[in-house]
């Protein structure tokens, strides 16, 4: 059990450290652009991190455990990029269908980031697994 809090706890932060990057070039030079308005002032950080807590659970209990338990870096990239679209995709086009002017280039370029980001974190998560004895 200690393990699995580790990797948790480890995958939360490889996340966090990847999208930080991210928000942090991006919001300026493009969300904030396309977006305007629509975007908080300040952004909702309970929110947020409720939101960061139910993905790395997601992604540990179906991307990176499975791969580590099978030994497969190749499986760990094909479904962290398959959880990534997904994910991303459905908040993306769901945005797009329901809300006036949601711009189309935002959903591509939030969802190829999804796939990106859920692919890096997967690879991270699953090197961590495997150091800490996670699978075969």
């Amino acid at each position: 059990m200690i393990e699995l809090i580790k990797l948790y706890l480890g995958t939360f932060a490889i996340f966090l450290a990847i999208d930080f990057i991210w928000l942090s070039a991006m919001t300026n030079l493009f969300y904030k652009k396309q977006l305007g308005s629509l975007l908080a002032a300040n952004p909702n950080l309970f929110a947020a991190g409720i939101f960061y807590a139910i993905y790395i659970f997601g992604l540990l209990a179906l991307v990176v455990i499975p791969a580590a338990e099978q030994n497969s870096l190749i499986k760990a990239i094909i479904l962290g990029a398959i959880f990534g679209l997904v994910c991303y995709a459905t908040y993306d086009l769901t945005n797009q269908a329901t809300l006036k002017n949601w711009p189309t280039i935002v959903s591509v370029i939030d969802i190829l980031w999804g796939i990106t980001l859920s692919t890096l974190v997967s690879i991270g998560g699953f090197l961590l697994a495997r150091w800490i004895g996670i699978g075969k």
